[in-house]
């Protein structure tokens, strides 16, 4: 007889110490140093904005959609793996205590960004409503807690169904009508909070009533959104050591791909510029990260007022997006085929330097060009410097003791 008890303990234990085991590289890592850096100055601006909040702000509305977003957002992890949809599936009768057991620790789990997006809004709330009683920000916590489970609950509900774009819309009308409740209850607006209250209500019935007529668990779609989780985390430890076990998927862009490999020689010495080139467009991950620093950085050297923190963030973003992409040295290690070229390794290590000056060379060409528009002539001079000597003299060293060339 199937114990679900201890299946579920077997499998959190497991779990746990997967994430443990990276987590230990992620913590010690170079990137949560520059990123403690950045929240650091970012929290000084932060309360130097509200002490001088201007009237037009929509504190509100940033308060609800913020809120909203961290209460609404209720992914479910299963603990299922792929074999599961085989063995598992005969045994689905005896696992309600399980998933009861699943939905208990991902609601836990979750808690810690709820209570972390709290704490960050709560000073923004006192400074926007500071004649409203401090107790009601404590009720909001509360009230934001009980319907946190409740959309959990609606999530495993939807999860039955199979049409992906009524699970959408779920999730859309359901983050919409938590963005209304946090708002009237910041205004206080008992009449609409009952309105909106009774739409939740309506809202969870329906998600019950919807899910009661496909009883049958979507295990494939149980699987995947754990196997895609898993991979986002295995994504980032990939980032601080080696993770053998990590699949990416492949995209063709093709026009990206043909744009940055029509101008290589078709050449024995030119297979592996074309392999990383081809790489870093088609991986799932490379080319996201790299745009996603980029715009994250562009975004923070507009907004920051100091303009030596502006350089800071614009060589501490060069440097960070430069750790990130490193890892696609390692990316066709479980390869077979690339010990069957017959090129040296040595033209190899000298193909994947030149590709990470090239790519941190336009991320510094950017940030240069970009603090010249906005005004700042002798910071984007010194950032051209800082960059030089980043892409000719850090990358080529750090590349040499990693690589060993």
């Amino acid at each position: 007889m199937l114990n679900d008890r201890q299946l579920f303990t077997t499998r959190l234990s497991a779990h746990i110490k997967e994430l443990s085991r990276y987590l230990r590289y992620i913590v010690t890592g170079h990137i949560v140093i520059a990123m403690v850096f950045i929240v650091s100055a970012m929290s000084v601006y932060y309360q130097q904005f509200l002490e001088n909040i201007p009237n037009y702000f929509p504190s509100a509305w940033v308060i609800a959609l913020v809120l909203g977003l961290v209460t609404s957002h209720s992914p479910i992890q299963t603990l299922l793996k792929k074999a599961d949809i085989v063995f598992l599936i005969p045994a689905e009768h005896l696992l309600q205590g399980y998933f009861i057991r699943t939905l208990i620790y991902s609601y836990v789990t979750q808690i810690y960004l709820f209570i972390l997006a709290i704490a960050a809004i709560a000073p923004l709330y006192a400074a926007a409503f500071p004649n409203q009683e401090t107790p009601a920000y404590g009720m909001l916590f509360i009230v934001l807690l009980i319907v946190k489970a409740w959309s959990l609950v609606a999530n495993w509900w939807m999860l039955r169904v199979r049409d992906k774009n009524t699970r959408l819309i779920d999730k859309v009308v359901r983050y919409a009508l938590i963005v209304t409740l946090i708002y009237f209850f910041i205004g206080q607006e008992r009449l609409f909070l009952a309105i909106i209250t009774a739409l939740l209500i309506i809202l969870f019935a329906t998600n019950y009533l919807t899910a009661s007529k496909q009883k049958a668990l979507n295990w494939d779609l149980l699987i995947e959104s754990d196997y895609l989780r898993m991979r986002s985390f295995y994504r980032l430890a990939n980032m601080f050591t080696d993770v053998p076990h990590l699949e990416t998927p492949v995209k063709k862009r093709h026009w990206l791909a043909k744009a940055l490999t029509k101008g290589i020689p078709f050449q024995q010495k030119n297979a592996y510029p074309y392999l990383y080139r081809l790489t870093t467009v088609r991986s799932g991950e490379y080319l996201g990260i790299y745009l996603r620093l980029l715009v994250i950085g562009g975004l923070l050297i507009y907004f920051v007022p100091n303009q030596w923190l502006k350089l800071i963030f614009a060589i501490l973003f060069i440097y960070m997006i430069f750790l990130q992409i490193v890892p696609l040295w390692k990316h066709h290690a479980t390869l077979v085929w690339l010990d069957l070229y017959p090129i040296a390794e040595s033209v190899r290590k000298q193909a994947f330097m030149k590709w990470m000056q090239q790519l941190i060379a336009v991320v510094a060409i950017l940030f240069t060009l970009f603090l010249v528009i906005i005004g700042e002539t002798l910071i984007g001079a010194l950032m051209a410097v800082a960059s030089l000597l980043f892409v000719l003299v850090v990358i080529p060293n750090y590349l040499r003791k990693k690589l060993k060339v």
